[in-house]
């Protein structure tokens, strides 16, 4: 088997990325619990992910193949928090934008003070499951981090992911069980 194209995303990726990730986030305990409303779901998700990809698009640390189908959406090490945001909050009710917030503030609040790279999102078009093309997409911001001498950081809300990542090498840090259920782990350098 071939190995997939990784690419770094350009803005003409924005609506592959939204669709897939949109799509391969629908069951996702944070991500229903942000959206639980199914009829909405569609809407606020594809709002909330474009904003995380406006955010960190030019900054080259967002990964894919076929442009969109596998998503890693990397923040390097010395980012702000971007909360609030009058674009997003344009596009978001206030109950949910606050739930938005609230989840973003109890991540930060478990995060290392210390620099670290980030992986704010991994996910994969259920078409393309079982690839292995998250793993892909993932590797790229694991050896930016790496060249830079830095760990790298998640969070996952998700216990089968638990394991999935201590097998690639991850640890758990921290976890904290409000808003939602959430692991906080980390992959020192290689």
């Amino acid at each position: 088997m071939t190995a997939p194209e990784i690419t770094v995303a350009t803005p003409e990726d924005r609506a592959q990325v939204i669709t897939s990730l949109v799509a391969a986030f629908s069951k996702d305990a944070v991500l229903r619990y942000l959206f639980p409303d199914e009829a909405t779901y569609p809407r606020y998700a594809a709002a909330f992910f474009g904003h995380l990809f406006d955010k960190r698009v030019g900054k080259g640390t967002i990964w894919t193949i076929e442009h969109g189908a596998s998503v890693a959406i990397w923040e390097p090490p010395a980012a702000e928090n971007e909360w609030p945001d009058d674009d997003l909050a344009a596009h978001l009710p206030a109950d949910v934008l606050t739930r938005v917030r609230g989840y973003d503030e109890a991540v930060h609040a478990a995060l290392p003070a210390a620099p670290f790279w980030y992986l704010g999102v991994l996910g994969t078009h259920p078409d393309n499951a079982g690839r292995r093309w998250g793993h892909a997409v993932m590797k790229m911001g694991l050896d930016r981090a790496a060249a830079d001498g830095l760990p790298a950081i998640l969070e996952t809300s998700n216990p089968d992911n638990v394991e999935v990542y201590r097998r690639a090498g991850w640890d758990v840090v921290h976890a904290f069980a409000e808003p939602v259920p959430t692991w906080i782990m980390r992959q020192s350098t290689r």
